[in-house]
């Protein structure tokens, strides 16, 4: 048994790529932990389901990223300003919660040059976190859901929203699927016709989703866009992760290599 046990939560998570990123690290470094998936249908359990299973640490994906803001003992700050949370580790009895999507996010959008406007499409946690820190960085971020509801904390923040039926149609260099659409189906994340109108005035399209050409994709180089996927940003914050996971004991570059071979295999 490793000394150490640490888990991604999500619904679903059969798809996750993380238990392979981090094994590999961690053999590679020669660190005694490894690390599995489980299936976290309540978000509510997540607390009582992290310490039953001994863990020490835990990434957590769709939906449980602002359920697991509520479950943390403590949080950096960053966690505090955005109320979203995708990275726990246990420090004598207490839960504590960070955010790595976000610096993952940003690492992974640097190669694009020349973007100012972004259009997010869908509101959940990635975007919570995502948002705020482009922001900080210059970017202006205007986003796109379904419905009103989750809209209410970004427009109190200050931030451009529209649903799908108030949606005013311009241009955005850069077009963000948020969503898990596309993920274990072939659906849009926004109605076709409003993408219709939007994609071809954007530099590039990004998905969130990865190791799948989505729908959105497909869509986005029908219209000859440069695209990208999720891999980088999950490599990215999956790196950041293991940081905390390890107590700062490895660098960036020392864990890069071996987290990067989780994307040679099919």
């Amino acid at each position: 048994m490793a000394k150490e046990i640490f888990a991604i939560f999500g619904n679903p998570v059969s798809h996750s790529k993380s238990p392979l990123m981090h094994n590999l690290a961690f053999k590679g470094l020669k660190y005694d932990a490894c690390y599995t998936r489980y299936l976290l249908e309540d978000g509510n359990r997540l607390k009582e389901t992290f310490f039953r299973l001994g863990l020490k640490g835990i990434n957590i994906t769709v939906p449980h990223k602002e359920v697991a803001f509520h479950a943390c003992d403590v949080l950096d700050d960053f966690a505090k300003k955005i109320g979203v949370v995708n990275t726990v580790v246990e420090r004598e009895g207490k839960l504590c919660g960070y955010n790595t999507d976000a610096p993952g996010f940003l690492k992974a959008i640097s190669e694009f040059k020349d973007v100012k406007t972004v259009l997010f499409l869908g509101a959940g946690g990635t975007a919570q976190s995502t948002s705020c820190i482009l922001r900080d960085e210059g970017y202006e971020v205007t986003l796109l859901n379904r419905s009103q509801g989750r809209l209410a904390k970004y427009r109190a923040d200050g931030f451009q929203t529209y649903t799908f039926e108030t949606f005013e149609p311009q241009a955005f260099d850069l077009i963000i699927n948020m969503t898990s659409a596309g993920l274990e189906d072939e659906n849009l994340p926004a109605p076709k016709e409003i993408l219709q109108h939007i994609l071809p005035h954007a530099k590039a399209c990004i998905d969130v989703i990865y190791g799948k050409e989505t729908p959105f994709l497909k869509l986005a180089k029908s219209h000859k866009k440069p695209t990208k996927d999720g891999s980088d940003m999950l490599l990215y914050q999956g790196i950041i992760a293991f940081e905390y996971f390890t107590n700062q004991r490895y660098s960036f570059h020392e864990i890069k290599p071996l987290m990067q071979k989780a994307f040679d295999f099919n």
